[in-house]
């Protein structure tokens, strides 16, 4: 009975291995053709991305964009100095209750609860650069493991090439984890300027306000075209490292047999 145990767990383990190496053998393959046709492809279509208005006219392109939050009226009940009216606090039966100073005016009310457009140039923008963020995340994790799985055990000497495989496998990390980065980039500058156009609905009077939305939309587009450049440089840097050290990535040890004949 337990020779019967014994027997088919060890299949069921032989089994479990093939499919695993059936797997590295189809990871090897992807990230091979990868290297020698999916990044140079992918380094033409970028490079003609870039070409395009949206990317080299960068600093000319006006990316501004119309608020929807006029300024009201001065009888709108707004206070002299251009603020909405603050609450005053009154006790009443022992509670504090707060009420309004000034009644706000239909008009008022109407702007405060008209929405507030997002920038369509940055979206647009975001749109064409987002894709690539995530392709180039996708590659660098497959280059990744395409390695990792082909450095050899721990052994005495001979580890030239084991450290080729280290140091290339350590600047694909740093291209996945930099590009990783712009996701939280983009997110950031949605919560920035959800909280500035925040201010300028509440401060309608304040141009300050009004023009750091729009120096903060600028900005996010220049940082979204350097992305692309940094994406295109990224795939670049990659195909070069891999090609200069293909050789020694894939068999970073030589065998005794060459040792010795050399």
């Amino acid at each position: 009975m337990a020779t019967d145990f014994s027997t088919n767990y060890e299949r069921k383990l032989s089994a479990l291995g093939n499919k695993v190496q059936e797997y590295i053998d189809s990871l090897k393959v992807k990230a091979e053709e990868l290297i020698f046709n999916g990044f140079p492809d992918k380094i033409v279509q970028l490079n003609n991305i870039i070409e395009t208005s949206n990317f080299k006219n960068k600093l000319s392109v006006n990316v501004h964009q119309d608020l929807n939050i006029p300024i009201p009226a001065a009888n709108s009940g707004n206070t002299s100095d251009g603020l909405l009216p603050a609450k005053r606090i009154k006790y009443t039966n022992n509670r504090i209750a707060s009420e309004n100073s000034i009644e706000t005016n239909d008009d008022t009310n109407n702007y405060l609860l008209s929405p507030i457009p997002i920038n369509r140039h940055v979206m647009e923008l975001v749109a064409v650069v987002k894709p690539h963020i995530r392709s180039l995340v996708e590659d660098a994790n497959m280059l990744k493991m395409w390695i990792t799985v082909m450095i050899p055990k721990i052994e005495d000497g001979n580890n030239f090439g084991v450290s080729i495989q280290a140091g290339t496998l350590a600047e694909i990390q740093s291209v996945e984890v930099g590009t990783s980065a712009f996701f939280e980039q983009i997110s950031k500058y949605y919560v920035a300027r959800g909280k500035l156009i925040s201010k300028v609905r509440k401060y309608p009077y304040v141009d300050d306000y009004r023009h750091a939305v729009e120096e903060l939309d600028e900005k996010e587009y220049l940082s979204l075209c350097l992305m692309m450049v940094e994406i295109r440089n990224h795939y670049c840097c990659l195909h070069d490292i891999v090609l200069k050290n293909f050789e020694k990535i894939k068999k970073p040890r030589i065998t005794n047999a060459s040792e010795t004949f050399c």
